[in-house]
Order: structure tokens, then sequence, then C-alpha cells
């Protein structure tokens, strides 16, 4: 159980003055729609036609890993509130290359997928408007979460919450309509029983293996909630909020929901990866207009996470300059925003889109394998961050420990045994052998520019 002992934390341990306008009702629906997706909603396809049924054991496995990395995280960022999140903390246990590092590959994550969720954003709304240009809609966008991120701290918590609340009643309606027809109670359907799940590995193993690796990285976004939590008035009770609920969010929006889908449709349904599962599940259910129905929601994720990616690669760049990673100027703040930091994120992100129309085929195709596998660099350098810090936060300040990672430190060791098997089935599966080469050789970049620096600061006596 987690400490009940009041803890006293500075308000943002790096000495950083950003405001504090985030409310708890913010980081409370923040934390629940970061789980929702628009990789849940569309993604999701190829894993089912590749695993079938099993997509379920899949998205439990990586979300019992996910469950693993939050409590880390949490327990780091409760006693270390701090807008550079597991880069700050793995500055602190490990050292500033480690810091450097982490940071800096997240940050080009983030920046390069707002760009990617600009473009699918704009292809939806092109759809629905056949005579507009794609690229001036992800223009509009662009200078919409720009703008809105160079606001008050707490514009960006109103989108998101609102943005969270339409994710959250979209999955949970879906999910009751889904339960009621598998229950044979829904008006108009008939329950298909258990007649689509006679087969739980369609594809055998290798089917479950690439439906796992699809499912890991389906749970991106979960991180954001720990570095907005140090621009929020109660840093220290928000994360501990967001991680405890942590676990029954992953088992009901992207456990069960996989559950309703391939128990209401047929694997191997062309529409699964055609339309989307959620189509092909509703159409299932006869609800008119599903597709467009499910592009509303899309369209909602997608700009959801421009808004949070442009927010939280803002505040990892910002920490990093305020800690000397980085040219100084992109640190200054004013009003309370680290607003330079925000537009050299959206500028980059902006880049990312004009480069997916200018060079798609070798620059942007390897910008998208770079970044592939970066999120496990991340998981691997919280996971490593924790074992170091627990143990001084129990010598040095265990009043500090308001979340605490359970069975220490056994489980942080099982997490980084599941990181190091996803990495080995990266490596065995062709389509994904790239990413992970990529993105090592972009860590190993960073890794050796973080250690000259950090070499550097140390001879100038820093």
């Amino acid at each position: 159980m987690p400490s009940t002992t009041p803890v006293e934390t500075p308000t943002d341990t790096d000495g950083v003055s950003l405001s504090h306008g985030l409310k708890q009702r913010h980081l409370s629906m923040i934390a629940l729609g970061g789980v929702i997706g628009a990789g849940l909603f569309v993604g999701s396809g190829a894993g089912i036609a590749a695993a079938g049924p099993s997509i379920v054991i899949a998205y439990a496995l990586s979300g019992l890993l996910v469950m693993l990395v939050m409590r880390m995280l949490g327990e780091m960022s409760a006693a270390y509130p701090s807008s550079g999140s597991f880069s700050s903390h793995a500055e602190r246990a490990i050292g500033p290359w480690a810091g450097f590092t982490a940071g800096w590959a997240f940050w080009v994550l983030l920046c390069t997928a707002v760009g990617l969720e600009g473009i699918g954003a704009a292809q939806i709304v092109h759809g629905w408007l056949p005579g507009t240009p794609e690229w001036a809609w992800v223009a509009l966008f662009m200078v919409v979460f720009c703008g809105t991120n160079l606001a008050a701290v707490k514009n960006f918590g109103e989108f998101e919450f609102w943005f969270a609340a339409l994710k959250v009643g979209a999955i949970s309606l879906f999910l009751v309509l889904g339960v009621l027809a598998l229950a044979g109670v829904l008006p108009g359907t008939d329950s298909p029983g258990g007649s689509n799940l006679t087969e739980l590995l369609p594809n055998g193993g290798e089917g479950l293996v690439i439906g796992l690796l699809a499912s890991v990285f389906a749970y991106g976004g979960l991180e954001t909630v720990t570095i907005a939590a140090a621009e929020s008035q109660d840093p220290v009770r928000g994360v501990a909020r967001a991680v405890r609920t942590a676990m029954w969010r992953i088992a009901l929006f992207y456990v069960g929901s996989m559950a309703v889908v391939v128990a209401l449709v047929p694997w191997d349904s062309p529409q699964v990866v055609e339309d989307g599962p959620y189509v092909a599940a509703l159409d299932r259910l006869g609800i008119p207009g599903a597709g467009q129905l499910m592009n509303v929601v899309v369209l909602v994720a997608l700009l959801s996470a421009m808004n949070a990616n442009i927010y939280g690669a803002s505040r990892i760049g910002y920490s990093l300059m305020e800690r000397g990673q980085g040219p100084a100027w992109l640190g200054r703040v004013s009003g309370g925003v680290p607003r330079v930091a925000v537009l050299v994120s959206s500028v980059f992100g902006f880049l990312c889109v004009l480069l997916s129309y200018w060079r798609p085929d070798d620059v942007f195709a390897w910008l998208l394998n770079m970044i592939g596998a970066v999120i496990l660099v991340v998981w691997i350098f919280i996971a490593v961050s924790q074992l170091r810090l627990r143990r001084r936060l129990e010598r040095e300040t265990p009043e500090r420990l308001a979340v605490r990672m359970w069975a220490f430190p056994w489980l942080t060791w099982v997490a980084l045994a599941g990181m190091v098997t996803v990495f080995v089935l990266m490596a065995r599966e062709p389509d994904t052998r790239v990413q992970l080469y990529s993105t090592g050789a972009m860590t190993l970049a960073l890794a050796a520019v973080g250690y000259a620096w950090q070499r550097t600061r140390a001879r100038a006596g820093r």
C-alpha cells in the first residue's frame, strides 16, 4: 500500500517557472483519455487479422507490461514531480547522458507523431470535403494546437478534458452495446455466442507475436499524465491517482474492447482491416452510419493526440534546456509557458508533414523507422532509473514514496525481461527489424553525444 505520510516536495524539481494551471479534473481526464488513441481504433485491425481471437491475450500481456512501467514511473514522478518526467529521473538515477538520450529521443518521437496525426486527421476531413487540400487542414490543425499550447496551460487542459470525455464516452457506449449484443438482449441483433472464438490461434504462435508487437505500440501516450502533473495544483496526488487507476483503464478500454470485437466479428473478415475493427463491429450490430461515426471518433482521437504531443514535446524539450542539455534560448518562459519550445516542437512536426509530401520513400520512411522502437528505449530507462532511485529514496527520503512499485525489485526485473523479449521479437520479424536497428542507431548516437557533453561539463567543473 502507498504511504499515507504527507509528501513535501518542490512544485517542480527542475527549478522551473512553469505555471500550475492544471486542475485535478484535467489530470483525471488526461489519464483516462490518454489510453484511448487512434492506434486502438484503427491500428488494432492488423493485429486482429494476424492473431485472431488471441489478440485479447496479446493486449493483456502488453497491458501488464505497461501497468508495471506506469507504476514505476508513477513512483518516481510522485517523489520528484518534474516536467521532464522520465528524462529527469534518468539523469538523477543514471547520469546526465541518460537524461539527454531518453529526453531527446522522446522529443523526436512526439514531434514526428504530431505530423503523422495531422496527416491522418487531414485525410479524414478531406474525405468529407474532397475539394479541399489536405495540407491546408494540416496547417490549420497545427496553428490551432500550437496556439492552444502557446496560451496558458489550462487551455491545453480544457481541450484535453473535452477530447478525452468524447473518447471515453464513445468507447464506453461501444462496450455497452457490444455486451448487450453478446448477451442477446440488444433489439434487432442475434448473439453470435462463441462461434467467432473457436480458433484461438488461427495463425499459430507467429500470429500471436505479430499481434503482441502491434499491441505494445498501441499504448503510447500514457506518459503524458506524469509530464502534465508537474503543472498541476497537487502533482503528487495527481500522479498517484492516475497510476492507481491505470490497471482498470487498460483492462476495460483495451482488453475489454478487443474481447468484444473478436466475439462479435469473425477475425478473418476483410472489413476488420479495411474499415477498422470498431466499424466492423458496429456494422455487425446494425448501427446506421457506423463508418462515419467512427471517423468522427478517430478524428477526435487524432486531434487529442496532436494537442497532447505538442504539449509533451514542449515540456520535455523545455526540461532538457533547463538542465543545460540544449540551447538556453529554447528554454525561455513567458506567462508560465515555454513558448519557444512549443513553437520549435510545432515547426518540427510540420516539417515532418512536408517530408511526407516531398520525400515519402526515403527521408520520411527513414524518420518513421527511426522512431519505431523509441517507446521501448524510454521504458528501459524508466525501469533502470526506478531500480536505482527506489533504494536511494528508501535510504534518504522514504517519506517521498507516496506511490510504491509492487513487489520491488522483482516486478521491475520482470518488466525489464519483458522489454528485452519484445526487442528479440522485433529482431525476428522483417517488418519491425528495420525499426529496431534504426531506433538503436539513433539511441547510440544520442548516448554518444550525451556522454561527450557530460564529460565536457565535468571537465569544466559544472
